[in-house]
């Protein structure tokens, strides 16, 4: 029996998958880079950080043992400070680029796991220009160690600095859990990988400055789950019109 064509009245044309275009492509390629350049800008980050300076700086004797360190090295305290920033506004992209990846099953999730560790990097950018910027400041400022120690003390000890922290501190721990939970759910890549992903990036957001050749050896899980992704992402943006992996159905507009 066949179906009556659409009748005059109607205003739509019977349904047809969405595809990227090329300009979509392009967009979702430029994402895919933001994974490995995350990751090294991290690496690097924690790599240059001096030994001795990753701690919040909560009590005058914290402050007192920071602050001879920062005196005599306040360029890389800078440096790592700004490669941490750009690593964060990295990262926040990154999460974004991941939850691409993922269709129908998990698709919520990942939504909710770039949002929540979109918001994480941005309090964790505000609070690491406390800890790196401040404190490289205070050490070069010329102050008796004991005013740099009560202004440090102070800095660390107000409500804006509290909230922001607990902000960022929750957000390190949930999204790697939300985003590698999508992506075991979604199956768009292996399991294995989803288990990389989760595990390397809490294992990386939990090191201090331990020096160089420890980061390194201890971010290598992370380093190749990104690369790995940003891969997969890529592959994505490569597929030709009418080959996506979900097509979604939506009405075609009436010429």
């Amino acid at each position: 029996m066949q179906h009556p064509g659409p009748r005059n009245g109607d205003q739509h044309e019977p349904l047809r998958p969405v595809v990227l275009d090329s300009a979509g492509r392009a967009r979702q390629r430029v994402l895919a880079l933001f994974l490995p350049v995350a990751t090294a800008l991290y690496i690097s980050a924690e790599a240059l950080n001096p030994r001795g300076t990753d701690q919040p700086i909560t009590t005058r004797a914290i402050a007192l043992k920071e602050l001879p360190i920062a005196v005599h090295h306040p360029g890389q305290l800078y440096l790592s400070g700004s490669l941490t920033l750009l690593a964060l506004g990295a990262l926040a992209v990154s999460y974004a680029a991941i939850a691409t990846l993922v269709r129908n099953r998990g698709s919520a999730l990942a939504t909710v796991a770039a949002l929540t560790g979109g918001i994480g990097a941005f309090c964790g950018a505000l609070i690491n220009v406390l800890v790196g910027y401040n404190l490289a400041a205070a050490a070069t400022a010329h102050m008796p160690p004991d005013a740099a120690a009560q202004f440090l003390v102070t800095t660390f000890g107000s409500r804006a600095y509290q909230v922001f922290a607990a902000a960022y501190f929750i957000s390190i721990f949930a999204a790697p859990v939300l985003m590698g939970f999508a992506l075991w759910r979604s199956r768009r890549v292996p399991r294995w990988l989803a288990v990389l992903f989760f595990a390397g990036l809490e294992l990386a957001q939990q090191l201090g400055s331990i020096g160089p050749v420890r980061v390194v050896l201890l971010t290598l899980p992370l380093a190749v789950a990104m690369v790995l992704l940003a891969t997969w992402i890529w592959r994505a943006a490569a597929r030709p019109a009418g080959r996506s992996w979900d097509p979604v159905a939506v009405p075609a507009s009436t010429p």
